[in-house]
């Protein structure tokens, strides 16, 4: 049995597989790396190190040999411990070449040193990307060729080219390089105008919002009216029948309540995503308040009152 093949497909899918009395593998997931000197491109990987100093059994190993060959654990466990034997006795005498692994060998100390493979990547992420060379990219420096040009071919103005040309040319120069300015600065202006402006909007907008939003329960005597900043007078008051996570329900209670006499209606869904149901809606606090009270009498006792624009 070679437990290498068993050990390069566990590496691809776990961090860490030990080998019971000899040592354990371990990746490191690296990023991308490009090679300035060579121009290679190399996609991100798992790097693979080996440590000596895992040797207790964690069964991962043992368990999947079993499972693939249909063994029993036991069977699995002295499979390993025989092909570990054979691989110390081999590092003795020369160097021990594990395939899609790397290769050991024994340094002057006795210690194990592992080289991993460079042929195989055990990044899944990674998996069909291999490295390239891409040709390097060379920068013209222009500014060097016109210095060159114009050592070769002076280009200076002429004292009769000078005299020739006109005032109206320069001063239409300068009106035309102030104009430019003049428009740059005048469309920056704006556009602080307008980010001021939408700025001013979004709070003035999350006030308004905040205001007609809020919803109170009311069980107490009918209180005083409450005026509310808002421009567009529609029927803020809402007595609620019930909240549904089903539209079918929410349906169902409407023409409940329409066949009572009730002026319902369904006010929509609110941000728990349930579908409000309501007896009436009333434009004064002061109506809604002595109507639901009304209506916990007679009806429900679960009623309530919701304050928002509708």
């Amino acid at each position: 049995m070679t437990i290498a093949n068993y050990i390069s497909d566990l590496l691809y899918r776990y961090e860490c597989v030990i080998v019971p009395n000899f040592g354990g593998f371990v990746t490191n997931e690296i990023s991308a790396k490009v090679n300035h000197i060579t121009h290679t491109f190399y996609a991100p990987s798992k790097q693979l190190t080996f440590n000596s100093h895992l040797q207790n059994n964690d069964g991962l190993l043992a368990n999947y040999i079993a499972t693939t060959k249909n063994i029993s654990y036991s069977e699995a466990v002295s499979a390993i411990e025989k092909e570990v034997s054979t691989w110390k006795l081999s590092l003795t005498n020369e160097e021990l070449e594990l395939e899609n692994i790397g290769s050991f060998h024994l340094n002057s100390e006795n210690k194990i040193v592992f080289e991993p493979t460079t042929v195989i990547n055990y990044l899944t992420s990674s998996f069909g990307l291999s490295s390239y060379v891409s040709p390097a990219v060379k920068r013209i420096t222009y500014k060097e060729k016109v210095k060159q040009l114009e050592t070769i071919a002076p280009i200076l103005p002429s004292e009769e080219n000078k005299k020739k040309t006109p005032a109206f040319i320069k001063y239409a120069a300068a009106a035309a390089i102030i104009f430019a300015l003049g428009t740059v600065g005048w469309k920056e202006y704006q556009k602080f105008e307008y980010t001021n402006l939408v700025a001013q909007s979004k709070v003035q907008q999350q006030q308004v919002e905040k205001t007609i939003q809020e919803a109170t329960f009311v069980i107490s005597n009918p209180l005083p009216t409450i005026t509310l900043n808002i421009t567009k007078e529609t029927y803020n008051y809402h007595i609620v029948a019930g909240a549904f996570r089903e539209p079918a329900n929410a349906e169902k209670k409407l023409h409940q309540l329409l066949e009572k006499g009730f002026n319902a209606k369904i006010l929509g869904v609110n941000k728990w995503n349930l579908t409000q149901v309501s007896y009436e809606s009333f434009n004064s606090k002061n109506e809604a308040i002595n109507k639901l009270n009304a209506i916990k009498k007679t009806d429900s006792k679960d009623a309530w009152l919701l304050v928002k624009e509708y």
